[in-house]
């Protein structure tokens, strides 16, 4: 990889923004910069566990050439021509501003061209830079497969999303508090690169405006329209173009969020530092997919109390995130009318979309007809049955959507409830049922066409936390195959793939209360 990278180096962001004059690789704040050079550690005894040949071949690079790329993939060895570096940027975090964060244990190895793309690498877990506060930088095995199978599986599913181009372990021993409560303990070392158009973020604009450092803020908003956002204008930096980007920034964060909540995905950590400005899913920590139907669930044991990061509140945050965005890049448009106009229209837009998105993972298409209180009872109805929501959706696509018994059926295969404590629901479900049989027959569209449809909205697979963890269970024995298994399977997360059957089932009673299954922690 060091060979094709070199060849095709092609460096952006490090040659044209400012760097930071302080060399010494320790924690510390660091002004006037959008970033650092910070070298990866050198790992042990470092193996390549995985690599995702679909990135290969967007790259237009064959899996050979990874094969001699082990000493750059594991941060042993730097790329010829590129000097690494992390990224400064601030950000609020649980509500709260926290001042300068940073990559901590990120450190970009190259920027390069491939394939008509410029695409920036970047090492999650390689050591410490002047952002990791103290900490170590470093990663450990069971976080990275995580990052490392769901940055593939969300881009399957159509989720925008960075991408991971390998999983590599590193040989070392780092010692994690997995749940924060006093009880370390060394876990097996592991590196993830994660690749990328930009990892921009809002909190790289947020660190400027808190600084009041308007030259730079400039600099780094002038840099971002010009490589990301071009069609805004080549020449023209002004009030006009900066609002233009801002309302680009909202609308692709409204699609994120919307495909989120299609899939069932919870990201559990929307801090203002872990947005992309290129409306992708970034920092893959304590994520997970819902299972029984819960809008107040979180998988994450830091919001526990709290959730502030709940499936159901993934858009307010979104929203509120965004003014923290808007506020940051106000002393470059010094106007608050069109910034708010921008943001009362991702509320209203968004409730628009929303409910068109639901009404396509039922397959109706008449969007106008559709009324809000059907969509709410669902939701409501979803909640009390504790229904799997990627199952009950799925088996939909497969019903004729006329016969109540066979609807019935599909809530006995999607709920956790045992069929006495279900039953007891059935009246609000024979309501909801009729009222969804006679959209349908609204639509005038063929069964076999609709259930198709449905079948490209709603995924047969998603990658549980559970699946998740037995992938890392079986890899810290030793055992990789799983990882595979898992990685081919979401290739495809919307195909039948009857022979992996078993992977089209509801969360297991033994995961619901199980670390790494139920609730996560940030510790990685």
């Amino acid at each position: 990889m060091s060979n094709f990278l070199a060849k095709n180096i092609n460096i952006h962001f490090a040659k044209e923004l400012p760097r930071d004059v302080n060399t010494k690789n320790i924690s510390r704040q660091v002004s006037d910069a959008c970033y650092s050079l910070a070298d990866p550690i050198k790992p042990s005894n470092p193996e390549i566990l995985h690599v995702s040949d679909l990135l290969l071949k967007e790259m237009d690079q064959s899996k050979d050439e990874i094969k001699t790329c082990l000493g750059v993939l594991s941060g042993a060895e730097n790329v010829s021509g590129f000097e690494p570096y992390a990224m400064c940027y601030g950000g609020h975090q649980f509500g709260n501003w926290a001042g300068q964060l940073g990559d901590g244990r990120a450190i970009n190895i190259a920027e390069a061209d491939l394939n008509g793309k410029n695409w920036k690498f970047q090492l999650k877990g390689a050591g410490p830079t002047p952002y990791s506060r103290g900490s170590d930088g470093l990663a450990v095995l069971r976080s990275s497969i995580r990052e490392y199978l769901c940055s593939e599986a969300m881009h399957s599913l159509g989720v925008p999303t960075t991408r991971a181009l390998s999983l590599v372990k590193t040989g070392d021993l780092v010692t994690r508090d997995i749940l924060y409560n006093g009880n370390p303990k060394k876990e097996q070392g592991a590196i993830v690169c994660r690749v990328s158009p930009s990892f921009i973020r809002f909190g790289s604009f947020q660190i400027f405006a808190a600084r009041k450092d308007n030259e730079n803020l400039k600099k780094l908003l002038d840099y971002t329209i010009k490589h990301h956002f071009s069609h805004l204008g080549e020449e023209a930096r002004n009030k006009e173009t900066y609002l233009n980007f801002f309302e680009e920034v909202t609308n692709r964060t409204l699609e994120l969020i919307l495909h989120w909540q299609r899939v069932g995905f919870v990201h559990g950590v929307m801090n203002t530092d872990n947005m992309s400005v290129l409306g992708l899913t970034i920092d893959y920590g304590p994520y997970g997919w819902l299972e029984d139907y819960n809008p107040y669930w979180t998988p994450n044991t830091t919001d526990a109390e709290n959730k502030r990061y709940r499936f159901g509140n993934q858009a307010n945050i979104a929203l509120w995130n965004l003014v923290q965005l808007g506020n940051a890049l106000f002393p470059l448009i010094n106007e608050v009318e069109p910034l708010q106009k921008i943001l009362e229209d991702f509320r209203d837009t968004f409730s628009i979309e929303y409910k068109k998105m639901m009404a396509k993972k039922l397959g109706l298409y008449q969007f106008g007809n559709v009324n809000q209180d059907f969509i709410d009872d669902l939701e409501d109805h979803l909640t009390r049955s504790e229904i799997d929501y990627t199952i009950f959706f799925r088996e939909l696509s497969n019903s004729k959507g006329t016969d109540f018994e066979e609807f019935w059926n599909t809530i006995k295969k999607s709920s956790y409830l045992n069929e006495q404590e279900l039953v007891l629901h059935i009246e609000m479900w024979t309501k909801w049922f009729n009222v969804y049989s006679k959209y349908l027959s609204d639509e005038n569209l063929d069964a076999g066409d609709r259930m198709t449809k449905m079948k490209e909205t709603n995924p047969k697979y998603v990658l549980r936390n559970y699946m998740a963890q037995l992938a890392i269970d079986d890899a810290e024995k030793g055992n990789y195959g799983l990882i595979d298994e898992l990685y081919q399977l979401l290739l495809k997360p919307y195909d039948e793939q009857q022979d992996m059957d078993k992977w089209y089932a509801k969360r297991p009673e033994w995961a619901k209360h199980k670390v790494g299954c139920s609730m996560l922690s940030c510790s990685s």
